[in-house]
């Protein structure tokens, strides 16, 4: 229990070092992402206001039909492609990459990669 307490804590460090920078050098809307074992979410955030620009997640039943059958990474790949699409619906451009606890590598790179095929800057 203890060594997974730690791990969460350590998880949160790294969270909020990420958050931190992003907030000192950049008002560009935030672009989080949540990676889990089996699942993967993100969403464009404006922190000024406090509102949700756009949103994706693995989880929903509207896109669930196009994630079957495919890997986590094209998965990743196909949400992050969605969430451009619908982020650039909502006037956004330009976002600021808020990887949180997660190595920018694997499903996250993807993810990434897809957003910035997709149209994306940041």
């Amino acid at each position: 229990m203890k060594a997974l307490l730690l791990k969460n804590q350590q998880r949160l460090r790294r969270r909020r070092s990420v958050r931190r920078k992003l907030r000192q050098h950049t008002t560009l809307p935030r672009l989080s992402v949540n990676r889990t074992l089996k699942h993967f979410s993100a969403q464009v955030i404006d922190d000024a206001q406090g509102k949700t620009l756009a949103s994706v997640t693995s989880t929903s039943k509207s896109i669930a039909g196009d994630l079957s059958g495919k890997t986590k990474s094209q998965k990743a790949a196909f949400l992050g492609a969605e969430l451009a699409r619908r982020a650039q619906a909502a006037g956004v451009t330009s976002v600021a990459f808020d990887r949180g606890h997660c190595r920018y590598h694997g499903r996250v790179k993807a993810f990434a990669d897809a957003a910035r095929e997709g149209g994306l800057k940041f």
